[in-house]
């Protein structure tokens, strides 16, 4: 039987951002009783909550993520219990649980301070060296409950987009995923011409 556990945060108004990002507004601006019918109008950037960044996002690539084949977005998935790391660094066991083309989330629980400013400018950061064992796995995707694998010069992001690794930001509920040895994530974007999107994250199990 198949079991689907959702690994996003709520698009609401006046969402927690990250300090570079603009107000995401959510509103409704047609009502039922005055217009015959309810409407909501959505502004955000592609960075609020739970989404993927492409290579476009910082580096040269002109490849926007409408034009990416679906398959890069699904695919075995992988958790790494990473809590009370403050600097998440390659261990050897990895080399036996991780495989070429998983989606790798890293739970590190920081979600816990999703909501708060703490959460975007305190939070854990990936080693360069496991950054780079990824790249050696071939990885499809980097999973994350961090609003980000590092900070400026932002040098992980770099090393996964040279080697064409989508990284997932602002997940949630990786929690749930310890008790299971198998699942596979989804994680389809919009159909955007956009560098970036929001998507919705599932586990399937």
């Amino acid at each position: 039987m198949t079991k689907l556990i959702d690994l996003n945060h709520d698009i609401v108004n006046n969402m927690t951002v990250h300090p570079y990002d603009d107000v995401v507004k959510l509103y409704q601006n047609k009502f039922l009783q005055e217009d015959k019918y309810n409407n909501y109008r959505l502004e955000i950037g592609m960075h609020a909550g739970t989404h993927i960044d492409t290579p476009m996002h910082l580096t040269n690539r002109k490849t926007f993520v409408n034009e990416i084949s679906l398959d890069r977005f699904i695919g075995n998935g992988c958790l790494l219990d990473v809590r009370n790391e403050s600097v998440i660094k390659y261990k050897e066991k990895y080399s036996n649980i991780v495989n070429e083309n998983d989606i790798v989330l890293l739970f590190t629980n920081h979600d816990e301070k999703y909501g708060t400013r703490e959460y975007f400018i305190n939070h854990p950061i990936v080693d360069e060296e496991l950054a780079e064992f990824f790249v050696e796995k071939k990885i499809k995707m980097l999973g994350m409950d961090l609003p980000s694998p590092d900070k400026y010069p932002f040098k992980i992001h770099k090393i996964l987009f040279d080697n064409d690794i989508f990284i997932i930001e602002n997940m949630t509920n990786l929690s749930k995923l310890l008790s299971y040895d198998s699942f596979e994530i989804i994680a389809f974007p919009l159909k955007i011409k956009a560098e970036a999107s929001m998507t919705r994250v599932v586990a399937r199990i």
